[in-house]
């Protein structure tokens, strides 16, 4: 034993910690690594036998920054707390902690415990103020060591991301050539594959709308990691698309910064997860630094046009993406009172749009701003906008014609390129296959799956090229476009074409217009629209919206019949009884809940209040509740009705019955039959009647009735005694001589 080593510490283990910041350094600094090894022979060397030397090394490859996923640390410091240490060894003591809340941790628990630490240069008590102190200092200066070589670092990677000359991880799509230069790379496949998706994203201005574009043709898209040179090719995404989209490389800029580390504590844990920084925040912007494949200002457009197809949560935002529904300025019309967008609804069976500002009464509960119907204000702004298109009519439908041809010659030469690289993978599958050893059967079943799988994947391929070349349009010849300039073309019957789908026509007023804002002056019975195009030129327009008065003409008698069933029934009950029985609104309409509704409204009618279930034993109930307290089925009630077994009511014809639950009625329905009670058939002919004639005896009580409702022979059963044979003497004489 020597120095500060007692009898006491030599009981206990000594433990050896060995750490290595990263992977590089545990395969390239050999010699640091073993110096931190041989600490086990200094703990010889201080009095402790070779099998009390527990060397730690699980955080070999692991930053000293903090804790997190230490494992190796996180049980030295807890068999230290435990009094299972006598010592703690390391080469320095920048191998236990970068962090000072994580060295004083330990210094306090090896301090109460009674643990030793010793480096290269000593052996120190913590308990020890001096020793405390030197060590302190130890851990003070390795903190500031890190973050000197940190800082250090950073500099001089900003200085050449300045310049754009810090080699970064690149994108799917280019290369670092022999020089460091970027490229794009030399694969023609991936680089078509790469111009389609922003060819794609001009014509359909949404990445969702590529995505299933891409999917619907089979297309694939190559995708590699940021560790990984090797292109993978994958089914289109919509977060493959969005990334090809966003990422400035493409257009030729050298970008660094693009991302932030948030750091939030949740539960006491550091967590970390990158965000999207804003543009003026990047560290590096720099444009033209590498060839691109779109323009910059292209970029900037489709940048827009991202952001333009997301509606923000006020409603003040963008119009969002155009969708396939029928409302054609969805997203562009704006509340000209308070400034939100106007929301799309649809009714009839027509599916009728309609533009409404209901954002204020979904927020705080208000009444509707105001709501104009589609059609009107639609035919409006279209007549506004072929007005403006009319001169350039005839070149838009050629430009048109001609971009469908170079669009089928750009599918077809992408086809060719994935058939050529389906048959490059099927030959090298082959080579592969050949230059196995026949007698290596577990290889060359594997290789000859995967030969197979590629000759699928040509076979396929060539068949997407064929029906790719099928569809191949006829370009107009010279004499037909001549003949267009001169008889001219109608871009608006081309509009109207019902193989034009909506979202096409919502793209050509898009791309014209940008904003729409509508005031509705009801008492004027008009409607103020002003539209702002492209550009900013501004155009006033007035509608005259129609002078209608639903509910005034409605027929007196039915808007009697609604006071009386709005007391009991709702609204889509309602509508149902009047349409049962053929009734219209005042301007010739069916009526619906919504149109019942509106004239309730109007007319001040109250709704009906919420009733609760009646109990067992009430007089007055549904044919469903009668159902279930006389337990048949609602079929069985209904036929009773009709028998006149049971007795109800309606309000008005079609409308719901409502029963009489009585005492006597409940005591007719049982589950025998008495003696001498006969079905109705038997009845009959023991009466010498008809059945009919014996079920309107029951009808008007002149014969007692029960309902049987147990087992297969349940149904109805009546009473027949010999004394009531003279009942029906005289009429049994008149049926013979009729």
């Amino acid at each position: 034993m020597t120095g500060k080593v007692e009898r006491a510490h030599l009981r206990r283990a000594a433990y050896v910690y060995v750490r290595q910041s990263t992977r590089a350094q545990v395969e390239r600094n050999t010699e640091s690594l073993e110096r931190q090894y041989e600490l086990g022979e200094r703990a010889v060397a201080l009095g402790w036998s070779a099998g009390d030397v527990v060397v730690v090394d699980r955080d070999l490859g692991l930053s000293a920054k903090s804790t997190e996923g230490r494992e190796g640390f996180e049980r030295l410091v807890t068999d230290v707390g435990l009094g299972k240490v006598g010592i703690v060894l390391g080469i320095e003591v920048s191998r236990l902690a970068r962090r000072n809340a994580d060295w004083y941790q330990l210094l306090d628990l090896c301090a109460l415990t009674n643990t030793l630490i010793a480096d290269v240069d000593g052996v120190y008590h913590p308990g020890l103020h001096n020793d405390r102190l030197l060590l302190g200092l130890k851990g003070t200066m390795s903190e500031a060591e890190l973050h000197v070589l940190r800082t250090r670092m950073r500099d001089g990677a900003l200085h050449k991301v300045a310049k754009g000359q810090l080699r970064i991880s690149l994108p799917t799509g280019y290369d670092y050539d022999e020089l460091g230069q970027v490229r794009i790379t030399p694969d023609e496949a991936v680089a078509d594959a790469i111009a389609t998706v922003f060819t794609y994203f001009d014509q359909l201005s949404s990445a969702r709308q590529v995505m299933l574009r891409l999917v619907a043709e089979g297309r694939r898209l190559p995708r590699r990691r940021s560790t990984d040179r090797h292109v993978r090719w994958a089914p289109a995404s919509y977060r493959s698309v969005h990334d090809f989209l966003t990422n400035p490389c493409y257009a030729g800029v050298y970008a660094y910064g693009r991302k932030r580390l948030k750091r939030t504590v949740v539960d006491g844990v550091v967590h970390e997860r990158a965000v999207v920084a804003p543009r003026e925040e990047w560290h590096a912007f720099l444009p033209d630094h590498h060839p691109g494949y779109i323009t910059l200002e292209r970029w900037e457009t489709n940048q827009k046009r991202l952001r333009d197809n997301v509606l923000t949560a006020g409603g003040y935002g963008s119009p969002g993406a155009p969708r396939e529904g029928r409302a054609l300025l969805q997203g562009l019309v704006r509340c000209g009172r308070c400034g939100r967008k106007l929301q799309v609804s649809y009714s009839g069976h027509s599916l009728s749009p309609r533009y409404r500002c209901t954002k204020a009464q979904a927020m705080y509960g208000t009444a509707i701003c105001q709501s104009v119907g589609g059609h009107r204000i639609e035919q409006l702004v279209l007549d506004a906008v072929f007005t403006a298109l009319a001169p350039a009519a005839i070149d838009a439908t050629l430009r048109a014609m001609q971009q469908l041809t170079d669009t089928h010659q750009a599918q077809v030469h992408s086809a060719e390129l994935e058939l050529e690289r389906a048959r490059q993978n099927a030959e090298r599958a082959q080579r592969q296959f050949d230059r196995c050893e026949p007698e290596n059967r577990l290889v060359a079943r594997t290789l000859e799956s995967e030969w197979e799988r590629q000759l699928i994947e040509v076979s396929h391929a060539e068949q997407r090229l064929a029906a790719i070349r099928a569809r191949r349009p006829h370009p107009l010849t010279e004499q037909e476009i001549a003949w267009c300039r001169h008889a001219g073309a109608d871009l608006r019957a081309a509009f109207d074409a019902p193989t034009t789908t909506a979202r096409d026509r919502k793209l050509l007023l898009r791309a014209m217009i940008t904003d729409i804002v509508v005031t509705v002056e009801r008492e004027q019975q008009r409607a103020l629209v002003r539209i702002v195009w492209e550009g900013g030129a501004v155009t006033d327009h007035e509608l005259t919206l129609p002078k209608t008065r639903p509910h005034a003409a409605t027929d007196p008698d039915t808007l009697e019949l609604v006071r009386r069933l709005a007391a009991d029934y709702p609204d889509q009950q309602i509508a149902g009884i009047l349409a049962r029985q053929g009734r219209l609104t005042g301007t010739g309409k069916p009526f619906t809940a919504a149109r019942v509704r509106s004239l309730r409204g109007h007319h001040k009618i109250p709704p009906p209040t919420p009733r609760t279930p009646p109990p067992t034993g009430t007089d007055r109930v549904t044919v469903a509740q009668a159902a279930r307290q006389l337990g048949v089925s609602t079929a069985t009630v209904h036929r009773w009705l009709r028998e006149g077994f049971i007795i109800g009511e309606q309000a008005t014809p079609n409308a719901p019955w409502q029963i009489h639950i009585t005492p006597e009625l409940r005591a007719r329905i049982r589950q025998h039959a008495p003696e001498g009670w006969l079905p109705l058939a038997e009845a009959a002919g023991a009466l010498g009647l008809a059945r009919q004639t014996v079920l309107h005896k029951v009808q008007r009580g002149e014969l007692p009735a029960i309902y049987v409702r147990h087992g297969k022979r349940k149904g109805l059963r009546i009473q027949v005694i010999p004394r009531q044979a003279g009942l029906f003497d005289n009429e049994r004489r008149e049926e013979k001589q009729c």
